[in-house]
């Protein structure tokens, strides 16, 4: 099959197992994301998917969603549960080599597909849909509703990678009594809000219309630049990785790997400032070049056939699962997250929170090669001097890029143990 043909059958696929693939009959080749509406009900993963413990369902009813949820531990009852919030271009399934060790310590672990991914139906796909069902403290709501559709009061602790590490740190932030203790992964969480303080004999200060904002100095360096959230809230950046010209599968394929510790140029540092010459030292896949979609970006790092052959932590079969769960969604609903942020929808009821900190137990755990750790500068130290007031330990895995929970299995399990160990 060459690769145009199963990229075709890749996106025509409804809810089917990989061994079906080879049945599919092509259609045509004009591509629509499947519907994902609160009318729709997929099946759960094909068990062949999962690790053995593992297992795939569905919770009806959760605020307006039916989420689809791996789930490992549910043998018996009365355990400690912990709930896993994945990020962008995450599933569920990126937490499927954490799941069983997690269990088999005796904890109940719930990993959903959040608004937007997978299998998790009841959100819309589409660019201009209203964004304000994926403002953050909906999401909150999400995981609240899920964690007591399964019978609990309050978790052990919330656990989030990626874009899931500030959706835990906002669980934490508004819900400490369900949310008891916060492990963030991958994205250092700078802290909540402020509101204008002592302002109320303070002269009002002009407006200035004409300042050039740190997104206009980057268009304006000498090689034009542009920063991947801004590239994820237009509306070509869904249709340019969907589909790719290297077709989806090597898109993921790409995509992942150059974020990971597999690509040699990863060796992340402390930026000085949040200019753009700072900002301009990151790799391609944060701050991106002018000219280039995120389908360009990644192509031109696509590993050999070789290092694909030899990798450990994403071989073939389960970045095919990635490749079907999102040949059937498109990214859209992960991007309306970002375009949600830049919108400035639910602005208000998060400066409720104004000045709260995460004063339960916390963790920070990224890969010694993740250059999300600093991408935002100041981020990484906000986070362990303000954001968090009992922040018990940082980990910076080695051999580990962004993906450190599927990079470095073994070891991100072993922290986050002897992390909930300590909580007592």
């Amino acid at each position: 099959m060459n690769e145009y043909s199963r990229r075709d059958i890749l996106m025509t696929l409804p809810s089917i197992g990989l061994a079906s693939l080879g049945a599919t009959a092509l259609s045509s080749r004009t591509v629509h994301a499947q519907p994902t509406g609160s009318d729709v009900e997929l099946a759960p993963y094909p068990s062949a998917w999962l690790p053995e413990g593992v297992r795939s369902r569905f919770a009806d009813d959760i605020n307006g969603l039916r989420i689809h949820v791996l789930e490992a531990g549910y043998e018996s009852p009365n355990r400690p549960a912990l709930l896993l919030l994945h990020g962008f271009p995450e599933l569920a399934y990126s937490w499927r080599n954490v799941m069983v060790p997690l269990a088999e310590a005796g904890y109940h672990v719930i990993a959903p597909d959040v608004r937007g991914y997978g299998r998790t139906t009841g959100w819309s796909s589409d660019y201009d849909t209203d964004l304000a069902p994926f403002r953050r403290l909906n999401k909150v709501r999400d995981a609240l509703g899920l964690v007591s559709a399964f019978g609990y009061r309050s978790v052990a602790a919330v656990i989030g990678h990626d874009a899931g590490s500030p959706l835990a740190a906002w669980c934490g932030i508004t819900r400490p009594d369900v949310f008891p203790a916060v492990v963030m992964m991958s994205a250092p969480f700078s802290g909540t809000p402020t509101l204008p303080f002592n302002t109320v004999d303070t002269a009002p200060q002009p407006q200035s219309t004409n300042r050039q904002s740190i997104y206009d100095n980057l268009a304006a360096l000498p090689r034009p630049r542009k920063h991947y959230q801004r590239y994820y809230t237009t509306r070509e950046a869904n249709d340019n990785m969907w589909h790719a010209s290297q077709g989806l599968h090597d898109f993921i394929r790409g995509y992942y790997h150059f974020k990971s510790a597999d690509w040699d140029g990863n060796r992340p540092y402390r930026l000085a400032a949040r200019t753009a010459t700072e900002w301009a030292k990151l790799p391609n896949y944060y701050i991106m070049q002018a000219s280039q979609g995120m389908a360009e970006t990644v192509e031109a790092v696509m590993p050999s056939a070789a290092h694909i052959a030899a990798n450990t932590w994403l071989p073939n079969a389960a970045l095919e699962v990635y490749t079907i769960e999102y040949a059937r969604t498109s990214f859209q609903g992960g991007l309306n997250g970002y375009r949600m942020g830049r919108s400035g929808i639910g602005t208000e009821e998060v400066e409720l929170y104004a000045g709260k900190t995460i004063d339960q137990p916390s963790m920070f755990i990224s890969g010694a090669s993740d250059w999300g750790t600093y991408q935002s500068p100041g981020s990484f130290e906000r986070m362990q001097e303000v954001a968090c007031t009992d922040m018990r330990a940082v980990h910076l895995v080695d051999g580990a890029g962004h993906w450190v929970q599927q990079e470095q299995a073994a070891a991100t399990s072993e922290l986050l143990l002897e992390f909930l160990g300590g909580l007592g």
